[in-house]
């Protein structure tokens, strides 16, 4: 079968220069942010379970397993065993939704608190590098020609 082209122009060198530049900021962060996660007694997956509950999109530093599945990009049944695994550590809490009795929502318990407080405190200039890094490229591309 033969593949179309691709519509898209070629990669410029400052594509190339910002995809660079952009998978090195990430990967200083992330390097730099498991380094502080272990500091505080945390693996890289607990740290990113933690933030991922703590900073709920609607504020309620609360999740189920479902939206972290989501959110952290991995299955199901793999949340399910780093959630048991937290938990049983005492980061994490289950309760029982209110709104829906088969569902359960984990909350950080005061030690994953300590913990991730101290965590995402150490990293507050790191996390403004990356996000200065990212204003700093142009992502959008060329403006569109039809606009």
């Amino acid at each position: 079968m033969a593949q179309l082209p691709d519509p898209r122009p070629a990669p410029s060198a400052t594509d190339y220069r910002e995809a660079a530049a952009l998978r090195e900021g990430l990967r200083r962060f992330m390097r730099r942010s498991e380094e502080i996660a272990a500091a505080n007694g945390l693996t890289p997956q607990r740290h990113l379970l933690l933030v991922q509950i703590k900073g709920a999109p609607d504020g309620s530093e609360r999740a189920t397993v479902t939206d972290l599945a989501e959110r952290m990009q991995l299955a199901q049944n793999t949340v399910t065993d780093l959630v048991a695994r937290a938990e049983a550590v005492g980061l994490v809490r289950r309760e029982a939704s209110a709104a829906d009795g088969r569902s359960v929502l984990l909350s950080v318990s005061p030690e994953g608190e300590r913990r991730l407080a101290a965590t995402v405190a150490a990293l507050r200039d790191d996390r403004a590098r990356l996000a200065a890094l990212v204003a700093s490229l142009d992502l959008a591309g060329p403006p569109d020609a039809g606009a």
